[in-house]
């Protein structure tokens, strides 16, 4: 078997070279700044070989290649079963029954949400919508962690927002972009997007956000220990450059950020077995230096056990962690997709019927005697009617006026936008007849 280095290290300079200053830490840095780590010798012995600076591992004498398929897949750590039973005490998060109640109503809360929502998108309402049929247990149970912000890469957790307490109708309003809405109608539905609570406003473009929320990290560790950003994002995501590159800035420059992988199974119509041949995202974590987990994203307890003591340790250790959450989409990609075409029906009624994380923290709160038939209707009812007003208030209001799509750019409008201003303004006076503007703020 290989041997391990038992000699002590010592910094000294190659034969001729002078010794290279010392840095902040004590240490002798080489031209590339990494630790030049040579024995007592110039020429070691075996033994006395010391570790490459790139990696920490043994020698091996025999030419062997590592096979992917013969290395045990990372698990997946659960907490609750199919029917709501606790298959380990240990890990029983000992929720509350007030807590669990409201886990629950906010989870067929955005699941009634996204019905009504999906449903004006087809009577024209709205231009837009992607629902989150299957991935509820997935937003809620990373909200119960008091993380301070929120960088989303796509749009993924209105759950997280929703359990925050963001009221109904702001969903409405951003989904509508009317005047109500706080980015006064310039983004697509469902980006939504809260600078009161620290979240980040959603966007559509993969991975951008990555690089951005590790910056942000690093910021906010030095200037408050305390606090922790989570960054969303997809399996698909996974495979941009930035997604790479933020593992990286956030494991060298340490930074307390939670990267938080949604694997539902498919990236608008790619399935997992096109987006990657290793094991997951979570395997690849460890390659970076991340701490890393891999979820059942559809067991509630199991993502609030995951991202608690993610958010505690990342806090603690100032370091990166990585959870991945394996879900399934029940829900066509967005209403500009259908599902049909890349998977079976058979497929996605057993999501949706046997492995849906509603109805299995329902199976728990029956298993407790916290729930029952009636309660459960009542509740589908009233929750539908506060969707539904919610929907009558913002449908009646106006667009913000075409002449705000100038402001917010900069503190100060430079010239070429007032001069931008001025044309549409012109072109409106010549053209406003040609336009709904009666369903425009004037």
């Amino acid at each position: 078997a290989p041997r391990r280095l038992t000699t002590p290290l010592v910094w000294r300079p190659l034969p001729g070279a002078e010794a290279p200053p010392l840095g902040k830490d004590g240490t002798q840095r080489g031209i590339s700044c990494c630790p030049r780590l040579l024995p007592r010798q110039e020429f070691p012995s075996p033994e006395e070989k010391p570790q490459f600076p790139g990696a920490s591992a043994d020698f091996a004498d025999r030419l062997e290649f590592i096979q992917p398929n013969v290395i045990s897949g990372i698990p997946i750590y659960w907490v609750m079963d199919w029917q709501g039973h606790i298959v380990s005490p240990d890990e029983d998060p000992q929720l509350p029954k007030e807590l669990v109640l409201k886990l629950y109503k906010t989870m067929t809360l955005l699941n009634t949400m996204d019905r009504i929502l999906y449903e004006s998108q087809r009577q024209g309402c709205i231009s837009f919508c992607m629902t989150n049929y299957g991935e509820e247990g997935m937003h809620v149970g990373s909200a119960l962690s008091p993380i301070l912000a929120v960088c989303a890469l796509t749009p993924l957790p209105p759950g997280v927002l929703m359990y925050w307490g963001y009221p109904l109708d702001l969903f409405m309003a951003q989904c509508y972009g009317n005047t109500s809405d706080p980015g006064k109608g310039r983004q697509m539905p469902v980006h939504y997007g809260c600078h009161d609570r620290h979240f980040v406003t959603i966007s559509s473009l993969l991975a951008t956000q990555i690089p951005q929320a590790v910056g942000a990290t690093y910021a906010i560790k030095r200037s408050d220990a305390n606090r922790v950003v989570i960054c969303y994002f997809g399996e698909g995501t996974a495979s941009e450059g930035d997604t790479h590159a933020g593992f990286n800035f956030a494991t060298t420059l340490e930074c307390p950020i939670v990267f938080f992988c949604r694997n539902n199974g498919y990236a608008i119509s790619t399935p997992t077995s096109e987006q990657y041949r290793g094991d997951g995202i979570a395997a690849r974590g460890p390659g970076y230096g991340l701490m890393s987990i891999r979820v059942d994203g559809n067991n509630i307890f199991a993502v609030y056990n995951a991202t608690k003591e993610a958010r505690h340790r990342a806090v603690a250790e100032n370091q990166p962690f990585l959870i991945e959450a394996m879900t399934y989409r029940i829900s066509h990609h967005s209403t500009s997709d259908d599902s049909s075409v890349y998977r079976s029906v058979d497929e996605v009624n057993y999501w949706d019927k046997q492995d849906h994380p509603i109805s299995r923290l329902r199976h728990y709160m029956l298993n407790w005697g916290w729930w029952d038939k009636e309660e459960e209707k009542g509740w589908r009812k009233s929750s539908r009617k506060m969707v539904m007003e919610a929907f009558e208030q913002v449908e009646r209001k106006l667009k913000p006026n075409p002449k705000l799509l100038f402001s917010d750019v900069y503190r100060e409008m430079p010239p070429h936008l007032q001069r931008q201003r001025a044309a549409l303004e012109q072109h409106l006076q010549h053209y406003g007849k040609h336009y709904p503007l009666e369903h425009f703020e004037q």
